[in-house]
């Protein structure tokens, strides 16, 4: 089975929420996430907007990148362009790199609707790109 490395910068909203994601599109996948430089926590909006598919993210932890260098994955994928200009050179080996910037929902300003609209929307936009990631790489793997 594939192994997938998310890689964000803070890894406590758009990883969180793609590693959550991912694993429920496919749960024989291994999924990871991590950060350049992780937060304490995963954000609680991040866990509230995935609690509203029925997805449970609230006993993942931010880790850093450090821990994955000597891990070989077929797949590493950079959601925040931070991450993907910081991203260390692996020491194991990488089959794909990949990138896909979404806005960081932590940095959302207003009302708490209008900052959990920004959470809603990251969290869909990150679905959909995971959803095609899957149809485009992982089902077309020939295994």
């Amino acid at each position: 089975m594939p192994k997938v490395l998310i890689l964000c910068t803070g890894n406590s909203c758009r990883s969180q929420m793609a590693e959550g994601l991912l694993r429920s599109i496919d749960p024989s996948i291994t999924v990871c996430s991590a950060g350049t430089n992780p937060a304490p926590r995963v954000h609680p909006k991040a866990i509230q907007v995935m609690a509203e598919l029925g997805l449970d993210i609230g006993a993942q932890t931010p880790k850093s990148v450090d821990q994955f260098l000597s891990t070989d994955f077929d797949f590493v994928i950079t959601v925040c362009n931070h991450a993907r200009e910081t991203c260390p050179a692996f020491t194991g080996s990488v089959k794909q790199r990949l990138h896909a910037g979404f806005e960081d929902p932590f940095r959302a300003t207003g009302t708490e609707e209008e900052i959990l609209a920004a959470f809603r929307r990251v969290r869909d936009e990150i679905k959909y790109y995971f959803e095609q990631f899957n149809t485009e790489y992982l089902q077309t793997r020939g295994e």
